[in-house]
């Protein structure tokens, strides 16, 4: 019980302190799609996701094709999962290995610098994610 406690403890606190790209606090990317490895609007990241969805793009149709090229078909709704499939304009936390791939193919869509995670710089340069920004960054 106390190991699980203090691993709860240590969740809520890593959380609670995620920071974006730009050194402040990680913003919300989307709650409508839901968005999120813990599909709770951010692009946190944790031991659990292997997958590391810590960049919040914006969609474009151009992207959602290239993504369903590699095997990750976003656009499809899978209610199972309770997931409606993307569509151009969505947010979306991507993994993000995928967004530098797009990036070296010429794809990469938008990115909310302010709710993407500053992990995300383990694996693309800041300067890539600015030339990438959204508007309102």
């Amino acid at each position: 019980m106390l190991s699980l406690l203090f691993y709860l403890t240590m969740r809520e606190s890593y959380y609670m302190g995620a920071k974006n790209v730009l050194g402040g606090e990680l913003e919300t990317c989307s709650m409508s799609p839901r968005t999120g490895f813990f599909r709770d609007g951010c692009c946190r990241t944790g031991a659990e996701d292997v997958g590391l969805h810590i960049v919040c793009a914006e969609m474009t149709d151009e992207f959602l094709k290239f993504s369903k090229s590699r095997g990750n078909d976003l656009s499809t709704p899978i209610p199972a999962y309770d997931f409606p499939g993307l569509v151009a304009g969505d947010r979306w936390c991507l993994c993000a290995l995928r967004w530098r791939e797009a990036l070296e193919a010429g794809m990469a869509p938008k990115v909310n610098l302010r709710a993407t995670h500053i992990s995300s710089l383990e694996f693309i340069d800041l300067e890539d994610l600015q030339r990438h920004a959204v508007d309102d960054d």
